[in-house]
């Protein structure tokens, strides 16, 4: 029998409810979650190194690019995490900003901390500020498929309840069908991801210096803001205001992002 009511388990919807840890063996647990940051990693890295090879840029230098943006993306997350999201239980606790272990990093956050890492990479190796973001965006754009499938995973990120077709219950948090919102980020993340990589390959975008990275923050942020009209709102401070805290630190990033994208063009027009 179905039970179609708003807000009841259907049969018609998904039931997800995978254990977080993938292998435990004699005390030692390996989660799904950290798999699957792995696998960001590596894929952002592998597509960093195509890349080098491709233009004869110093491979062995990825090694510190990939260590200083790990520290950057997790430090600048957690940090944005606790200040945009929940700033008075962080400034009320500050020791538990430090325990990453129970959740909570903010893409923004991890966005800006890998921008401020790539900086400091390019001082050493002496290549283009723009020139090094259309490419690590093109990366970073794989490294988000992998991260948002991890809060799949997790149950987390929720989406809100909905009687879609295709709404997902999340056992481990509540039996309402909602909309996966995570998925809908993974896919526009690995859109993306397709779409930069056959710009790069095909066209002479990746000559305009920040073209990419422009448009790369231009479809990022813009998948973003539409998708956060069917997620929970993560900010408690939020919940009455029109738009999310997400929504809201979205629309700087798509203002910079317009203006990349434009700019090259308008020099070239000009000139």
């Amino acid at each position: 029998m179905h039970n179609n009511t708003f807000g009841r388990l259907s049969l018609d919807h998904f039931i997800w409810n995978i254990d977080p840890v993938a292998i435990s063996v004699m005390g030692l647990t390996v989660h799904w979650y950290g798999i699957l940051f792995a696998l960001a990693i590596a894929s952002g890295f592998q597509v960093m190194k195509r890349i080098y090879i491709k233009e004869s840029l110093p491979v062995e230098s990825l090694d510190n690019l990939l260590m200083y943006c790990v520290v950057g993306i997790i430090v600048g997350a957690r940090l944005a995490h606790c200040l945009f999201y929940d700033p008075a239980y962080y400034l009320s606790n500050p020791i538990k900003i430090l325990a990453i272990w129970e959740g909570g990093l903010a893409s923004h956050g991890g966005g800006l901390g890998a921008i401020l890492a790539l900086y400091y990479y390019q001082r050493q190796v002496k290549l283009p500020f723009l020139f090094l973001l259309d490419r690590l965006a093109i990366a970073t754009a794989i490294f988000g498929f992998f991260v948002r499938m991890a809060n799949f995973v997790n149950s987390e990120i929720l989406g809100l309840p909905s009687n879609v077709p295709w709404a997902i219950v999340f056992e481990r948090v509540d039996m309402l069908p909602r909309h996966p919102a995570q998925l809908y980020e993974a896919i526009a993340y690995l859109s993306i991801f397709a779409l930069l990589w056959a710009i790069y390959k095909l066209t002479d975008m990746k000559q305009k210096h920040g073209a990419i990275f422009g448009l790369f923050l231009v479809l990022v942020f813009s998948s973003r803001f539409l998708i956060e009209m069917v997620k929970v709102k993560q900010a408690v401070y939020a919940d009455t205001w029109t738009f999310s805290a997400g929504q809201l630190l979205s629309i700087p990033f798509l203002v910079v992002g317009i203006v990349l994208l434009i700019l090259p063009y308008a020099r070239k027009a000009k000139a």
